[in-house]
């Protein structure tokens, strides 16, 4: 055979072994030049017109990507908060093999609305000056016209508002709720709430209170119940809003301490009159999903209950960013996060009869982060029996020029999305369109 043969047959068997994406792989999209057909065992499934993805299950004609359809929009009346299905709990050891996949639309969609944050630092130290209420009344970007955009226009139906403890007492290290500064976050609420959408309390202290641990060394368990029953009574006949006990714990050195002091919130939460709300349950290292099973919190957190001894409502909180050191600082993506975080939560979750919700994640508006977080967030919903959603990380005040900026820029009445909420965060981008059925 001669050299010119046995080059063209070389040449030939590359392009079979390229010819097929992996699972979890793009498939096809207008522009897309690669690989059209899927792994065995998977089927190339559109998320919207830019962009499909190989995922589970046997092929279906409608599942095939050439045709590029325009995505139905799943812009539907938002989901309110009260507590999830429980998922059933398992019968018999539970395996990888034995879980099965759901597929639809995950519950809960939606942005963080940032700026009552402003001002804290990773190690729980926060200023109620720094907070900047992201509302024109008082100064700030129109958080207000945000949230209306994004669900009127976009179809979100949940919003994140991140608030220091230090701002709700003002900067005494107390359970005491100061009445004027919780007036000022409560305009952010009731704005997110005349949306329609559910709206996430979020003290966003890192598990800390000017550097010390709480129920380690800092503020004791029972400073942090006081905390929250304030904060629970102000809206325990509201059912929209969902309650986020504590952002991205870190470095906390008994992992079953710190869930006594998340048990010690919750009870709080619940005797206050808040009965039906979600309660959203973080654990250690930045609540990271890759290790949340890992490094022992969803152990020590299973155990935290409602005052009944039941678990209804009670969501694990995790976060997970796809940049290559999982700061969320970074404008490019490395990583759909699917092998080592989502797969392996999902499978523990559902041996375990319980559910997660990504209240971060997010990207720059580049092309890397399109194709990873697409493939996120179609991985979630195939899994929607397990993930409750996800909330991007951030508008609000932030400024536009800011890495992961979601902020949407407005001229007259028409707003204008990021390339990456339009590309995959909005629900009507069709990106969390799973289903292989």
């Amino acid at each position: 055979m001669s050299l010119l043969a046995i080059g063209a047959l070389l040449s030939l068997g590359a392009a079979c072994v390229h010819a097929q994406a992996p699972l979890y792989g793009q498939c096809g999209g207008i522009g897309w030049s690669g690989a059209t057909t899927c792994a065995s065992g998977s089927a190339c499934v559109v998320s919207n017109p830019y962009y499909s993805q190989c995922l589970p299950g046997a092929a279906s004609p409608s599942s095939s990507s050439s045709a590029n359809p325009v995505p139905t929009s799943t812009a539907t009346k938002p989901a309110t908060s009260a507590p999830a299905t429980t998922v059933a709990p398992p019968t018999a050891t539970c395996s990888a093999s034995l879980t099965k996949r759901a597929t639809g639309k995950l519950s809960h969609v939606g942005v963080n609305i940032a700026g009552f944050d402003f001002g804290c630092n990773s190690d729980g130290s926060c200023t109620a000056s720094g907070a900047w209420p992201p509302l024109l009344k008082y100064y700030g970007h129109d958080g207000e016209g945000q949230m209306q955009h994004f669900v009127n226009d976009d179809g979100f139906n949940t919003f994140r508002l991140p608030v220091g403890w230090q701002f709700l007492t003002n900067d005494a290290m107390s359970g005491t709720i100061n009445q004027t500064n919780l007036a000022i976050y409560d305009d952010l609420v009731q704005a997110c709430l005349n949306t329609g959408a559910s709206c996430i309390v979020d003290v966003h202290n890192y598990a800390r209170f000017n550097g010390e641990i709480i129920g380690q060394g800092g503020p004791s368990n029972d400073v942090f119940a006081a905390l929250w029953s304030g904060i629970a009574t102000k809206y325990a006949s509201t059912p929209n809003v969902i309650f986020g006990v504590m952002n991205e714990p870190h470095d906390v050195p008994d992992i079953n301490m710190w869930a006594d002091s998340v048990q010690a919130a919750v009870t709080a939460i619940r005797k206050a009159g808040a009965t039906t709300q979600l309660i959203l349950l973080p654990g250690n290292n930045w609540t990271s999903a890759q290790t949340f099973v890992s490094n022992g919190s969803a152990d020590a957190l299973k155990k935290v209950v409602n005052p009944d001894g039941s678990t209804t409502g009670l969501i694990f909180d995790v976060h997970k960013y796809l940049d290559s050191d999982n700061s969320g600082t970074n404008a490019e993506c490395v990583t759909n996060n699917i092998a080592d975080a989502w797969e392996p939560l999902a499978n523990w979750l559902r041996c375990n009869g319980r559910q997660a919700f990504n209240t971060e994640t997010g990207g720059g508006n580049t092309a890397s982060c399109a194709q990873y977080l697409c493939q996120q967030i179609a991985y979630q919903a195939q899994n929607s029996d397990v993930f409750l959603g996800y909330v991007g990380w951030a508008a609000g005040n932030f400024d536009p020029s800011y890495v992961l900026s979601e902020v949407p820029t407005n001229t007259g009445s028409t707003w204008t999305d990021t390339s990456l909420v339009k590309a995959c965060l909005a629900p009507v981008s069709g990106s969390q369109s799973g289903s292989t059925s």
